[in-house]
């Protein structure tokens, strides 16, 4: 009995704090959204910059994406996520400290690689841990519990960067990382399965990654999650406050909480058209519906004008509600490698991913600069609308092209496809 007990406190335990870590590596994602304006008026920099600044993230990010599999097989959870939780906060302790860009740079890089470790972490203790009739609902909630981190990163926690700047915000964050590196040293255990469930096997990892690289099917579904994530990472991770701000004339909390309901639309979606797909036993027409929705949604929230703001804040969460049916990409991927892919080809959607936010944030931070027409407020660069509108051009249609892509993919009704074409 009192074994048994252990095994819950300590699975449960364990896999709680994973994802309160994925939780805080939601809010640093998001952090450079509410930051933008003191960040370009103290370093002096434009959009261009900053789009790279909150970028950086990704790009370490993505590039640990497949070791930190062999990681955590390796050393376990304990000592791993223990570890990562310590980079993010070195790394936020940086960026809080930076003198110039080129330091705030290296912060924000650390801060990609601890935060690299959150979500999958939470996926080896599950596996590990917990019945594999449970894994579907701990990855679910593992992700809705990291999306309301990014709520409350551009929400609550923006009125803690106007009150007190984003300096403070950023020193703060670094002793949180303190206190959970503590507490998942203490509560986390290992417990090496067979099975693990968030699965790179450090003797097959190579030889899943070459697998994938032959199976179009498995690279049409990265190209399809890397298209629909980059709206709701460029969007609703860095560029949506200041053009909410911009358009609706109100201050960051305000348009803070507008943005951040579009990831309450993807921690809400993402279940539900989980069910919605395991329940008619299809795959394609939930991503094909939510793909649609998502691309309408936003399409007439950036470019119908004098939109009411209830309307707007509507339209922000059915876009991120639509884009959310990507997650049942991770089934796809799962379903087309059932002869022994799995885990490359996993790794390789989750990095394709995350590299969206990496490729695109830049990118219309450099089309902001390009219209810039030169406005200055608080040292500050002031982007127009006509600006935000060429810029934004881009995202209904990733929406878009994601959904052609996503007709492509082959229908594997929710069973293993023991060859994938």
């Amino acid at each position: 009995m009192t074994a048994g007990l252990d095994r819950r406190f300590f699975g449960y335990a364990g896999w709680f704090l994973a994802s309160a870590f994925f939780f805080y590596a939601w809010i640093l994602r998001v952090a450079p959204s509410i930051t933008v304006e003191p960040i370009m008026r103290d370093f002096a920099v434009g959009g261009a910059v900053v789009g790279n600044l909150s970028a950086v993230y990704f790009y370490s990010y993505a590039a640990l994406q497949i070791p930190v599999g062999l990681a955590l097989d390796r050393w376990g959870p304990r000592r791993v996520l223990t570890f990562a939780v310590l980079i993010a906060g070195v790394g936020s302790l940086l960026f809080a400290a930076a003198p110039s860009v080129e330091v705030a740079y290296a912060g924000r890089l650390l801060i990609g690689a601890g935060a690299g470790f959150a979500f999958v972490g939470a996926l080896v203790i599950a596996g590990s841990w917990f019945s594999p009739r449970r894994f579907a609902l701990l990855s679910g909630l593992t992700m809705a519990i990291g999306l309301l981190g990014g709520v409350v990163g551009q929400g609550p926690l923006a009125a803690v960067v106007e009150d007190h700047g984003w300096r403070i915000y950023m020193y703060a964050l670094a002793g949180g990382a303190l206190v959970m590196a503590t507490l998942t040293w203490l509560f986390t255990r290992d417990r090496f399965a067979p099975d693990i469930a968030a699965g790179v096997r450090a003797e097959g990892a190579l030889r899943s990654l070459v697998r994938v690289a032959r199976r179009p099917q498995t690279l049409l579904i990265a190209l399809f999650i890397l298209l629909v994530s980059g709206p709701l990472l460029a969007f609703g991770g860095l560029w949506g406050v200041p053009f909410t701000m911009e358009l609706y004339g109100v201050d960051k909390p305000t348009a803070g909480f507008a943005v951040s309901l579009g990831l309450i639309g993807v921690a809400v979606g993402g279940p539900v058209w989980g069910w919605v797909s395991d329940r008619v036993g299809r795959r394609k027409p939930p991503i094909v519906a939510g793909s649609l929705l998502a691309a309408l949604s936003l399409g007439v929230a950036l470019y119908v004008p004098d939109l009411p703001f209830d309307l707007y804040r509507l339209l922000m969460f059915l876009y991120g509600f639509g884009g959310s049916a990507m997650i049942i990409a991770y089934a796809l991927g799962r379903e087309h490698n059932a002869d022994g892919g799995v885990g490359g080809a996993l790794g390789l959607i989750n990095m394709c991913a995350v590299l969206s936010g990496a490729i695109f944030q830049p990118l219309i931070g450099i089309v902001l600069d390009w219209r810039w027409d030169g406005t200055m407020r608080a040292g500050a660069r002031v982007y127009s609308l006509d600006a935000y509108g060429d810029a934004f051009v881009v995202l209904p249609a990733l929406f878009g092209i994601g959904l052609l892509t996503a007709l492509a993919i082959r229908e594997t009704r929710c069973r293993p496809v023991a060859v994938a074409s």
